[in-house]
C-alpha cells in the first residue's frame, strides 16, 4: 500500500482527492447509476479543461473485487487489496488521500476533507420501509458522516431540507447536485429482449416494482380491474430487495405482467411502447425513473410526493398517493387522449433536459475546489 506522505509528494501543489469506488462494486440502483455518472462526467472535465486538470488530481479507489472498473482518461485508478465494507471506508480509502469525494452515502468519517453525497432521510421519513438492521444503521451512521464531512451534497432541495430536520447535517453545509438525464439517452431500445418488446396488442402502464413501502405500488395494483375493464394492461419490472420490507402485493391479476429485473436497452424499450410510467412514491430524495422516462419520451404520471414536483416540473400529472381513483381516471383518461400523451412526451423530453450529469459533475468540481482552498 503506498504511503500517504508519498502519494501526496508526488504530485505536490496540486489538490489531490480520492474518489471512493465502493460503488463499483455494487448493484446497479440510482446511487450507483449517480456515483457511476458523476465520475464519469468529472473525467471528462479535466480531459477538457487543462486549467481543471492543473489544479485537481482525481484518484478512484478501488475495494478489494473492483479491479474491472470501467477506465477513465484524467482520473487514475488504485486497486487495493485488503478491506471490505465500512471497514474499508474508514481504515484503506484515507490512506491514498487526505481529502476524499464520496458520492453513495457513507465516506471515511476521519478524512481531514471529505465531500459526501447523502441521497435522501428515506431510513428517517418511513422507516418502517427498511428492515431493522438496515434502519438502524443508516440512521446511526448518516448523522456522523453528516457531522464529520466538510461538505455535504444531496440530490433535492426537498431532500436537503429532510436532512436538516432530522439532524443530519446544517444547512450551511449543504449543497444541491441533482441526478442527470443523459444516461438514458445512450440506452438502444432495438436491443431489447424479444419477450420484452414483443408486440402488445393492449396499451400499459409501466410500474417499477418493489417491496417498499413507501415506493406504494398497492394503489396502482389495486387499480387492475379498473384498468383491463378499459383495456389496459400493468408491466411490473423490478423485483424487491432484502433490504425492505415485504408488503402484501395485489392478488393476481390478468392484466398484470411481471417482467422482472431488465436491463437499460430493455427498459428504453418498455419506456418507449408505454402509455405512462406510474409513479406513486411517498418520499423521494430525487426520484430518477420519471426523470428516465421523460427523457425516453414517455408520459409520467406522478405521486405529488416529496421531490417529485422538483423533478417533473409542468411536465407530469400528479395524483396524490393515496387516491386510488385518481390514480385509475388518470391513467384512464390518457388512453383516451392521445393528443395530451403526445403533448406530455414534448413536454417531458423537454423537462428532462434541464438536468444534466455534466452540470451536476461541474458543481463538485468546484466544492472541490473550494474546499482546497479554504485549507
Amino acid at each position: 500500500m503506498t504511503s500517504r506522505s508519498t502519494s501526496q509528494k508526488a504530485v505536490a501543489g496540486v489538490g489531490v482527492w480520492a474518489i471512493n469506488g465502493r460503488y463499483v462494486t455494487q448493484r446497479m440502483t440510482g446511487v450507483q447509476r449517480y456515483a457511476h455518472e458523476i465520475v464519469a462526467a468529472l473525467d471528462r472535465i479535466l480531459l477538457q479543461d487543462d486549467d481543471a486538470a492543473r489544479r485537481l488530481r482525481l484518484r478512484l479507489v478501488l475495494p478489494p473485487g473492483a479491479d474491472e472498473a470501467k477506465r477513465h482518461s484524467r482520473i487514475d485508478q488504485v486497486p487495493t487489496r485488503r478491506g471490505r465494507g465500512h471497514a474499508w471506508d474508514q481504515l484503506v480509502l484515507p490512506w491514498h488521500a487526505t481529502s476524499v469525494l464520496s458520492l453513495g452515502n457513507f465516506g471515511p468519517v476521519l478524512a481531514r476533507k471529505h465531500i459526501v453525497c447523502i441521497h435522501d432521510a428515506n431510513t428517517f421519513i418511513q422507516p418502517e420501509s427498511y428492515s431493522r438492521g438496515f434502519g438502524l444503521a443508516y440512521r446511526t451512521l448518516l448523522p456522523l458522516v453528516g457531522r464529520t464531512a466538510r461538505r455535504v451534497a444531496t440530490v433535492s432541495e426537498f431532500s436537503a431540507s429532510m436532512l436538516v430536520a432530522h439532524g443530519v447535517c446544517a444547512r450551511e453545509k449543504l449543497f444541491i447536485a441533482p441526478n442527470g438525464h443523459e444516461h438514458a439517452l445512450r440506452w438502444d431500445a432495438s436491443k431489447a429482449r424479444v419477450n420484452v418488446i414483443r408486440p402488445r396488442q393492449r396499451p400499459y402502464v409501466l410500474l417499477l416494482g418493489s417491496s417498499a413501502r413507501h415506493k406504494n405500488v398497492e394503489i396502482v395494483l389495486a387499480q387492475a380491474e379498473a384498468l383491463n375493464e378499459s383495456g389496459i394492461d400493468i408491466i411490473v419490472v423490478g423485483a424487491a430487495s432484502t433490504i425492505f420490507t415485504a408488503v402484501t402485493t395485489a392478488g393476481v391479476r390478468p392484466n398484470i405482467h411481471h417482467a422482472g429485473y431488465v436491463g437499460d436497452d430493455d427498459l428504453a424499450a418498455l419506456y418507449e411502447g408505454a402509455l405512462c410510467l406510474a409513479f406513486p412514491s411517498r418520499t423521494e430524495g430525487f426520484g430518477i425513473p420519471p426523470l428516465e422516462a421523460m427523457a425516453r419520451g414517455c408520459p409520467v404520471v406522478s405521486s405529488n410526493a416529496a421531490s417529485l414536483l422538483e423533478v417533473g416540473g409542468d411536465a407530469v400529472a400528479y395524483i396524490d398517493p393515496d387516491d386510488g381513483s385518481g390514480w385509475r381516471d388518470a391513467i384512464i383518461a390518457l388512453a383516451m387522449n392521445p393528443g395530451r400523451r403526445a403533448a406530455m412526451s414534448a413536454q417531458g423530453r423537454k423537462r428532462a433536459a434541464m438536468f444534466s450529469w455534466q452540470r451536476s459533475a461541474e458543481i463538485y468540481l468546484d466544492q472541490m475546489l473550494r474546499v482546497d482552498a479554504a485549507r
